[in-house]
């Protein structure tokens, strides 16, 4: 079953109105949709981030507005306000619940890697799954096993299970996480530390040639 977003049709679009949306509690938003014209709405702000951190990013809402009329959308985009770490905007797409879409899902870890307790080091190179499937079968994590994994060893998009309710549309080689070595680890923040020395001379040769 789908969950239920009140929206309200937004029909003034200037920055006046959409300035004391905000300061009500809303959201300007726009709903898009393949071969439809885009849809101006306002939602409020505590309910979709309230519906979203309780049921996924990649959730299907029904977005129902005020006076008739709904709309089985995804959350495509939002953007924030940086300094207040806000919700400002958001953009939703109409979706089918019988047609694909592409999306990315979050990779989640699980396990204690072997390598680990030998003194290894997790390094996580690839956060997201880009998936193709349909949207009630978007999955909330694609969840990964570390466990058995050895110092040097990796998991890559290939050794994920397939499964018949997406497909995975990253390279096979691909690499998700890898058990680094503690030298390797070392190495890398010996050469940080090297560059971020050398570009410390290099300002203070500048300023005292100034």
């Amino acid at each position: 079953m789908s969950l239920t977003i009140k929206a309200q049709e937004r029909n003034n679009l200037k920055k006046s109105h959409t300035k004391s949306l905000r300061e009500n509690g809303f959201i300007p938003a726009v709903v898009y949709g393949k071969g439809k014209d885009p849809i101006t709405v306002a939602v409020n702000n505590i309910e979709l981030v309230k519906k979203v951190r309780d049921e996924g990013r990649n959730a299907v809402f029904s977005l129902e507005l005020e006076g008739g009329g709904s709309y089985n959308v995804l959350l495509y985009d939002y953007q924030m306000d940086q300094i207040k770490d806000e919700l400002i905007h958001a953009d939703f797409y109409q979706v089918d619940k019988t047609t694909q879409v592409d999306v990315e899902v979050n990779v989640q870890l699980e396990g204690e890697a072997i390598g680990v307790k030998d003194g290894g080091v997790i390094q996580q190179t690839l956060y997201t799954i880009n998936v193709r499937t349909t949207p009630t079968n978007i999955p909330e994590v694609i969840t990964v096993n570390i466990s058995d994994l050895n110092i040097g060893d990796t998991i890559s998009v290939s050794d994920l299970k397939t499964s018949n309710d997406y497909e995975i549309l990253d390279e096979d080689e691909a690499t998700i996480v890898t058990v680094v070595a503690p030298q390797a680890e070392e190495e890398e923040e010996a050469t940080t530390e090297e560059a971020e020395e050398t570009e410390d001379t290099e300002q203070t040769e500048e300023n005292t040639e100034e």
